[in-house]
């Protein structure tokens, strides 16, 4: 069976395709024939040595935590209707294991959400991480109709989700992403605004946007100078999630400079959630996006022997939406 393993930190280059022996379904858990592995940003930053405070992952280990395919066997104690059913799923990643950049893999039962009629595979992949996120973020923020919302790293694949949600609750929705592909999408998706935040002065644009208020919740997916620069636009009394890293970091926030202003902060650990939440919301993105009603744009695809390439592609944000791997 073919995996992809991280041998070291590094740049794509260490993402290496091996041959590894064939999972087994053990006591209580499924084997998976992987059809769409879910790539996020995330995961090239670890790749790269980034975020060991957070992540406890140490080379060498096979990336990837979320997959969806089709069960083709079942382990003592599982329930043999599994077999055949058409499924998505976490999966953990562990040093020197486990994680979805393979053909196949075993995980407990108890992960497993039945991908419902009339949903793909590669588009139930790519909800398993940020449908639940984003969900997450709707429900702890509670946005209500007519406030006005700013979606930064909207272009992204959990961003194109925040847009549509935030959107379906009322809200007055200015995206900012990169590059003018991405901005078409999220005008498309609903935005009532886009602004590139690579230019000058885009925050000022964001002001204007919002009648110059400023924005009463700010969504930050992209962190660094960027998510600085839109929490100092925030209204007063407004809320700022900041769970987005790609800009070089999670943005730094004063806590009393917030709290002079009135300012709900709230970070990613906000949305580090409990498995039976995350399973909860799974299974309500997965139910949304059946139903018609949440879309996750799928911007590209690679074989699972270029994971480089996709991983590249991620870290110079030359996609829009997604990237998965098809193995």
């Amino acid at each position: 069976m073919r995996v992809i393993r991280v041998e070291r930190f590094g740049g794509p280059e260490v993402l290496v395709a091996v041959d590894a022996p064939e999972p087994v379904a053990e006591d209580g858990q499924v084997m998976i024939e992987v059809a769409a592995v879910d790539v996020i940003f995330v995961e090239t930053s670890i790749r790269g040595g980034w975020g060991e405070e957070f992540f406890d992952v140490r080379p060498p280990y096979v990336p990837g935590g979320a997959v969806a395919g089709t069960v083709v066997s079942a382990g003592a104690g599982v329930e043999a209707g599994w077999v055949g059913r058409r499924v998505a799923a976490r999966v953990g990643v562990k040093d020197g294991a486990g994680g979805g950049y393979a053909e196949r893999v075993a995980v407990p039962a108890g992960r497993l959400a039945e991908v419902p009629e009339g949903l793909g595979l590669a588009e139930a992949a790519a909800l398993l991480h940020d449908g639940p996120t984003a969900l997450a973020l709707l429900e702890q923020n509670g946005i209500r109709p007519g406030e006005r919302v700013l979606i930064l790293a909207a272009g992204g694949g959990m961003g194109v989700l925040l847009v549509q949600l935030a959107r379906a609750a009322g809200a007055r929705v200015v995206a900012a992403a990169r590059g003018g592909a991405k901005l078409e999408l999220a005008r498309k998706l609903g935005a009532d605004v886009a602004v590139d935040y690579t230019g000058p002065g885009w925050a000022g644009r964001v002001v204007e946007a919002t009648g110059g208020a400023g924005p009463d919740l700010v969504l930050d997916g992209a962190g660094g100078r960027i998510g600085r620069e839109a929490f100092e636009i925030t209204a007063p009394g407004g809320r700022f999630s900041a769970h987005g890293a790609p800009g070089g970091g999670f943005t730094e926030i004063d806590p009393a400079e917030a709290g002079r202003r009135g300012i709900t902060v709230r970070g990613i650990q906000h949305v580090q959630l409990v498995p039976a939440e995350r399973d909860r919301l799974i299974g309500r993105a997965l139910a949304e996006a059946a139903a018609g009603r949440l879309t996750p744009v799928i911007g590209r695809t690679f074989p699972l022997e270029r994971a480089a390439d996709a991983h590249a592609a991620i870290e110079s944000r030359a996609v829009v939406g997604k990237t998965l791997l098809l193995p």
